[in-house]
C-alpha cells in the first residue's frame, strides 16, 4: 500500500498547549527538586562539594559516555532491536576515535573516524538481526567479543612501533577545543566559595555547566533533545518507533520496516561510536584497553530506568554521573550523606505507594487483591530499607571504601528497582522480523 503511517492515521484535533508543555514543567519541577534536596543537604553536612561546580563538571565528563549508550540503546529498540552490543560499538569507537585522531592532528578527523567504526558496528548487528534473523542477544554478545579482538589486532599493527603507543594503547591525542560563557567564571567561583545558602549552590550549579566545557560535551548535550524532536515530533520518529511496537502493522501501512530498522541500529551505533570517542579523547588523552569499563552495559541500565525516553535516560545518567563523580572527587563525606537522600527517597516512595492504594478503586477480583497487596509489600519494604539506612547514616561517620567506590552502581541498582514498577518497553522489542509474516 503507498499511503504512509501519518496519512493513515486519523486527523486528530490539536491538543492544547498546556498540555504538550506538561512533560517540560514536570521536568523542570523534579530538577528543582533534586537540586533542593542537595542544597538542604550540603548544608545539613557541610560538604561543600555536594553543589560544587567541580563536581557538576565531573558528572558531565563522566556521565557523557554513559548517556550517548543510552542514547544508543534508546534509538535501536524504539525501532524493535534489542543492543546488548553497545559495548562493543563503543570499543571501535575508542580506537576508530584514537586512529583519526593520531594521524591527522585532527580531534574533529577523530571523531569522525569514531562515529564511523561505531556506525559501522550498528550495521553489522542490523545485518544479523534484521536481514539474517539472528537473536538480538547473540548478535550483540558476538560484537562485544569480536571488538576487543579486533581493536587489540588493529593497535599491534598501527599503534605498536609509535612513540608511546603499543598493542594496547595509542600515542598521546589532541584535544577538542573547550568552551565557556565569556566573564562569568571567575564571579561565580567567587560567589561560590562563600557558601551562603542557595546563592554558593546556583553559582557552583551554573559555573560547572558554562565553564571550560569540552566542544564534544556540548554536541553530546545537544542530541538529547535533538533525538527527541526526531523521534517524537517528526514523521520519520513516527514510523520508526511503529516498527518497535507492532511493525506488521507499520508494513500494512506503507512503511518500510527493514530499512528504517537498519537506519536506528546505524545510528546507535555511530552513538555509541561518539560515546567512545569521548572516552578516549576528552575522558583520557589516549585510547587504552578496555577503556570502556563496562559503560555500554551501564548506558543500557539508564534507559531502562528512564523508560526508553530521553528525559528519562538524562536522568538516569546524570545519577550515575553525580554518584561517581563524588566518589572521584575524593568526596567520601558526601557518599555518605547520600544515604539520607536514599532514606527519605525511600520513605517518599513508600508514601507514594500507599496513597495510590486510596485513590485506587477497591475490587473483588482476584488480580485486584494482588495488586493491592503488592503495592503494600513495596511500600513496607520500602520503609523497612529506609530505616535501615537512616539507621547507618545516624550511626557512621563515613562509608568503607569498598562501598565507596561502587557507590554508582549500587545507586544505579537501587533507583532501577524502584523505578521497575513503571516501565514499559516497545511492544515488538527483540522480536524477529520477517516482512509479510503479519502475526
Amino acid at each position: 500500500m503507498s499511503s504512509t503511517l501519518t496519512e493513515a492515521m486519523p486527523a486528530a484535533e490539536p491538543a492544547p498547549a498546556r498540555t504538550a508543555r506538561r512533560p517540560v514543567v514536570r521536568a523542570l519541577i523534579v530538577l528543582a527538586a533534586v537540586f533542593g534536596v542537595l542544597v538542604l543537604l550540603r548544608a545539613i553536612t557541610g560538604e561543600n562539594t555536594i553543589t560544587s561546580g567541580g563536581t557538576v563538571s565531573t558528572t558531565l565528563a563522566l556521565g557523557l559516555p554513559i548517556g550517548m549508550a543510552a542514547l544508543a540503546g534508546l534509538w535501536s529498540e524504539r525501532a524493535g532491536v534489542v543492543n546488548i552490543g553497545l559495548e562493543g560499538m563503543m570499543i571501535f569507537g575508542t580506537w576508530g576515535g584514537a586512529f583519526g585522531a593520531y594521524f591527522s592532528g585532527n580531534p574533529w578527523a577523530g571523531l569522525l573516524m569514531g562515529v564511523v567504526m561505531g556506525a559501522a558496528g550498528g550495521l553489522l548487528h542490523a545485518l544479523a538481526t534484521v536481514t539474517f534473523g539472528v537473536d538480538h542477544i547473540v548478535s550483540g554478545v558476538a560484537i562485544n567479543i569480536l571488538a576487543p579482538g579486533v581493536a587489540r589486532y588493529l593497535s599491534t599493527i598501527f599503534f605498536q612501533d609509535e612513540p608511546g603507543g603499543g598493542a594496547t594503547q595509542s600515542p598521546p591525542l589532541p584535544d577538542f577545543p573547550t568552551v565557556s560563557v565569556p566573564g562569568i567564571g571567575e564571579p561565580l567561583a567567587d560567589l561560590e566559595g562563600r557558601h551562603w545558602f542557595l546563592l554558593s549552590d546556583l553559582a557552583g550549579l551554573v559555573r560547572g555547566l558554562t565553564t571550560d566545557l569540552s566542544a564534544l560535551t556540548v554536541i553530546g548535550l545537544a542530541l538529547i533533545p535533538l533525538t527527541y524532536v526526531l523521534l517524537w515530533r517528526t514523521a520519520f520518529g513516527l514510523r520508526l518507533r511503529s516498527c518497535g511496537e507492532n511493525p506488521y502493522a507499520a508494513e500494512s501501512l506503507g512503511v518500510r520496516v527493514a530499512a528504517m530498522k537498519y537506519a536506528a541500529v546505524t545510528v546507535s551505533g555511530a552513538l555509541a561510536g561518539l560515546g567512545g570517542v569521548f572516552l578516549a579523547m576528552v575522558g583520557s588523552s589516549q585510547y587504552q584497553e578496555n577503556q570502556t569499563g563496562g559503560r555500554g552495559f551501564i548506558g543500557l541500565a539508564a534507559m531502562i530506568f528512564g523508560n526508553w525516553r530521553p528525559g528519562g535516560l538524562a536522568a538516569g545518567t546524570g545519577l550515575f554521573g553525580y554518584t561517581d563523580a563524588l566518589q572521584q572527587r575524593g568526596a567520601t563525606g558526601a557518599v555518605h550523606a547520600l544515604l539520607l537522600v536514599i532514606a527519605v527517597a525511600l520513605f517518599a516512595f513508600a508514601a507514594w505507594r500507599l496513597a495510590s492504594l486510596r485513590r485506587a478503586p477497591v475490587t473483588p477480583s482476584e488480580a485486584g487483591g494482588l495488586h493491592r497487596r503488592s503495592r503494600i509489600v513495596q511500600a513496607s519494604a520500602a520503609v523497612v530499607v529506609g530505616m535501615l539506612m537512616l539507621t547507618w547514616y545516624l550511626l557512621t561517620d563515613e562509608l568503607p571504601k569498598e562501598i565507596v567506590t561502587y557507590s554508582p552502581h549500587i545507586t544505579t541498582l537501587l533507583v532501577l528497582s524502584l523505578a521497575s514498577q513503571r516501565l514499559r518497553m516497545p511492544a515488538a522489542n527483540g522480536l524477529r522480523y520477517r516482512k509479510g509474516e503479519a502475526r
